[in-house]
């Protein structure tokens, strides 16, 4: 796999049946790996380890419904009453994140309403911090969890 734009850490892999599979410490299950789940792993255990994000309240593939239709966030961080915080989209690092992403990405915010939203392709790394007016800014960086509390 390709190296991403974040800090090394050690994602727990494995071959079985000719497939590569990682070691989701979200759900805690073997994920067969592709290139999107490479970001995703990476990028929270980034989140955990170097912002200090609580693991306990990061979900991954979290189960949304839009305009009746099912539709699914690659990762959400909660609050620690259990609201929603950040929603987080996820790219394969040759994808490149377009206006298309970021549609997405708010078309989920209609549903979960949280103030942080972050988009990444491993390479590229995007957060933006809606208002409660609704303006949109974005950050130079990716928050720590102590500076969201």
């Amino acid at each position: 796999m390709l190296e991403l734009n974040l800090p090394h850490t050690d994602i727990k892999m494995e071959r079985r049946n000719g497939r590569l599979y990682v070691w989701d410490h979200v759900r805690l299950r073997w994920i067969v790996l592709t290139p999107e789940e490479w970001v995703r792993q990476h990028f929270t255990h980034w989140m955990v380890e170097t912002l200090g994000y609580p693991l306990a309240r990061m979900g991954h593939e979290i189960s949304l419904k839009q305009n009746g239709q099912q539709r699914r966030a690659d990762a959400v961080f909660y609050d620690v009453h259990g609201k929603p915080l950040i929603i987080m989209e996820f790219k394969a690092p040759h994808i490149q994140l377009s206006q298309k992403t970021f549609n997405q990405i708010t078309r989920y915010n209609i549903v979960l309403q949280v103030p942080y939203l972050i988009v990444s392709n491993g390479m590229q790394h995007y957060c933006c911090h809606i208002g409660k007016d609704g303006t949109v800014t974005f950050l130079r960086s990716i928050p720590r969890h102590e500076d969201l509390m």
